[in-house]
């Protein structure tokens, strides 16, 4: 899962668990440091604010401030997203792909001292 899409996604099932329950502090967490990153960003702050209620609508908007603002290098708001989707239960890693052959690999996988042995289709 790229770094974008796993704040967002942890952003939606905080959301979604919030409007039914108990919201997990790492939600509170994720949100309120991402008001810090936004601040002075009137715009990307009314995303934030506006995702929280409305998350289909805003999650393009929110995605193209995260970008903007170089989230998907911030390594604290990216443990406390991996922190919340562990909280709510959600995977957090890379989705897998079938390589062939039984093997399976992860999208995004760097992979090193390994020997690559036969075809590609």
């Amino acid at each position: 899962m790229d770094p974008i899409t796993l704040i967002v996604t942890a952003l939606v099932q905080g959301a979604v668990k919030a409007a039914t329950d108990v919201v997990p502090d790492a939600y509170k967490g994720l949100r309120e440091l991402l008001r810090k990153r936004f601040a002075g960003k009137p715009a990307a702050e009314m995303v934030l604010e506006e995702h929280a209620s409305d998350p289909q609508t805003y999650e393009a908007p929110l995605r193209k401030q995260l970008e903007q603002a170089a989230l998907a290098e911030d390594q604290e708001v990216l443990a406390l997203a991996r922190q919340l989707l562990e909280q709510l239960g959600a995977p957090a890693a890379s989705p897998g792909i079938d390589i062939g052959r039984g093997a399976k690999g992860i999208i995004g996988q760097t992979v090193s001292n390994a020997t690559i042995v036969g075809d590609i289709n």
